[in-house]
């Protein structure tokens, strides 16, 4: 028995999925704190068990247990506080994969300070919208020349960032600049850190973690997370990944987005699962391979795309025996895809559907049979429903809003809680009785959920109602597609029309006998209405720094519009 898990969950096995979603139950302690009651509870009973396994493309390695991650944390904690960090003071952190993301994080915990993950690919007016929007008082960043770079135009216009630390320093500068260096202030901190009290101890309520949601139609919203968080990524790890207790398991993920919560740090380890942390500089479909095999990973997930550029490569050549689950979430995935991938390594690919404001909603559990094409079932504890404008579920079969419901009588553990500094949009966001996330879905007779596309995305075209990502798979079935985006566009007799932008093999010339191939290829494998009138070829499409398509900008460029989001 997972000694952990066991703590938090009465019941962990279960026969069926029923059985799964009628019985299990999380036991949210008072003031639970993640990095006491699962980081530093691990070392102490087992002192050397492995929390970290870390990898980058300049030959650097290191494994961490849970007793190391509890001391440098420990030590970070101490110094923090000692510059002035207190409770409820707010942390960016802009690390990548760095090994130390762990360690910060974990530090942040003890302080009761609040963390904001944040990618490394920010710009200057990003950060300052972030650092001034938060109010942050420190800033944690790997040893970056744009990072650096993007940090110094933005102080100025940032008072209240007082503090910035630096993580791996190749330079000689730094100093200069007025960062301190991660290793060195460190260095002379204690490794003795005893758990506040009174006061200065964490609640359940108090906020943990803040992200700033994608902005994919607009400015990022700050998604408030509480401490009891972690514990809802139970049912992310332990049952929609399957992750194994002290076996490897790799999500793909930049710290500074939600997919890193997801999959490589909180769920993981209340199940006791070792997290393997691949640092690389960019996504290489062979490289990543390569390191799933050499590390015999057990549980593996990445977004959709990486799976797509993945089977580009020869898959079958690379031993991945290994894996005993593969799983995929952040993008929805494409039924060609699953299928192309079970006959590569004889295993399908497990959906999970969520939002940086919960954890794993909907998914493809153990006891769920993958349909191509199908996110799965929904998550016990969340009360998901689809619902019509007037907020009543609709029929099987017919499209409704993807809500978690409920939330007055027992909201549910991993739901954001607001935004924040913003009472109005979280007043209207989980306020009422219900959370609304702006997805559409149907479900067949089976209890099955397929994903339609985002309210805002959803097409209408002579009176008809398409989802993008219907079109989206027919279009991504061709052998020639690698991803796409489809979109409405404004047309003077229909309304509007559908478009697809599209990433075609590399290599590929962009015909209109290739533009007509598509047209066709798309009215034989969905009905024939929804084929893209408009087909536009582009080297890569727009995303947020998240990793999402920017169907929104897609659309205002269009329209003539400019796009600010």
């Amino acid at each position: 028995m997972n000694y952990i898990l066991s703590k938090y969950c009465p019941r962990i096995e279960f026969d069926s999925y029923e059985d799964f979603y009628n019985n299990f139950e999380i036991k949210v302690p008072e003031n639970f704190n993640f990095a006491y009651d699962v980081v530093d509870e691990w070392a102490r009973v087992e002192p050397d068990k492995k929390a970290l396994v870390w990898c980058d493309d300049e030959g650097g390695e290191k494994t961490l247990t849970f007793t190391e991650i509890s001391k440098l944390s420990n030590k970070l904690a101490n110094a923090l506080v000692g510059l002035g960090i207190k409770k409820g003071d707010i942390v960016l952190l802009m690390l990548k994969q760095r090994w130390e993301y762990w360690v910060c994080a974990m530090a942040m915990c003890k302080i009761g300070a609040i963390i904001i993950p944040a990618t490394a690919q920010l710009t200057k007016k990003d950060l300052v919208y972030r650092l001034n929007a938060s109010g942050a008082k420190a800033l944690i960043a790997l040893d970056d020349a744009y990072v650096r770079e993007q940090v110094a135009l933005s102080l100025s216009e940032c008072p209240e960032l007082k503090h910035r630390i630096l993580v791996n320093t190749k330079t000689t500068d730094w100093a200069d600049e007025g960062w301190l260096s991660f290793n060195d202030f460190i260095e002379g901190a204690s490794d003795d850190w005893q758990r506040p009290t009174g006061d200065a101890a964490t609640k359940n309520d108090d906020i943990m973690l803040i992200y700033f949601t994608s902005g994919t139609t607009g400015l990022a919203k700050m998604c408030e997370h509480n401490f009891v968080h972690p514990l809802g990524h139970i049912l992310t790890a332990k049952y929609w990944q399957q992750v194994q207790e002290n076996k490897l398991h790799c999500s793909v993920s930049d710290s500074g987005w939600a997919k890193f919560g997801w999959g490589k740090i909180y769920g993981q380890w209340i199940a006791g699962a070792v997290i393997f942390a691949y640092d690389n500089l960019r996504f290489d479909p062979s490289k990543m391979l390569e390191k799933i095999a050499k590390y015999r990973v057990t549980t593996f997930c990445v977004p959709p795309t990486m799976y797509r550029f993945m089977l580009q490569e020869d898959v079958a050549s690379f031993d991945l025996s290994c894996v005993e689950n593969f799983a995929t979430a952040g993008e929805p995935l494409n039924a060609d895809v699953t299928n192309r991938w079970f006959a590569a390594t004889g295993k399908m690919i497990r959906e999970g559907f969520g939002q940086t404001e919960g954890p794993v909603l909907v998914a493809t559990f153990p006891w769920v049979e993958p349909r191509p094409g199908s996110m799965g079932k929904p998550s016990p504890l969340l009360n998901i429903k689809l619902l019509d404008n007037d907020g009543e579920q609709v029929e099987d079969g017919e499209e409704g809003s993807i809500c978690v419901t409920g939330l007055k009588e027992k909201y549910p553990p991993g739901l954001f809680v607001g935004y924040y500094r913003n009472p109005e949009a979280s007043a209207t966001a989980v306020g009422g009785d219900y959370y609304n996330l702006g997805d559409v879905a149907w479900r067949d007779p089976d209890g099955y959920y397929t994903f339609v596309g985002r309210n805002d995305d959803v097409i209408k075209c002579s009176g008809y109602r398409i989802g993008p990502f219907e079109v989206e798979s027919a279009l991504v079935a061709h052998p020639l597609v690698i991803e796409c985006a489809v979109t409405a566009a404004p047309d003077e007799i229909r309304g509007n029309v559908v478009k697809a932008t599209i990433v075609l093999v590399k290599g590929t010339q962009a015909t209109d006998e290739l533009v007509k191939e598509l047209q066709d290829h798309v009215k034989e494998t969905t009905a024939p209405y929804k084929y893209p009138r408009i087909i536009e070829f582009v080297d890569e499409l727009p995303k947020t720094i998240g990793g999402k398509i920017k169907r929104a900008q897609i659309r205002a460029t269009d329209k003539g519009e400019t796009w600010e989001g």
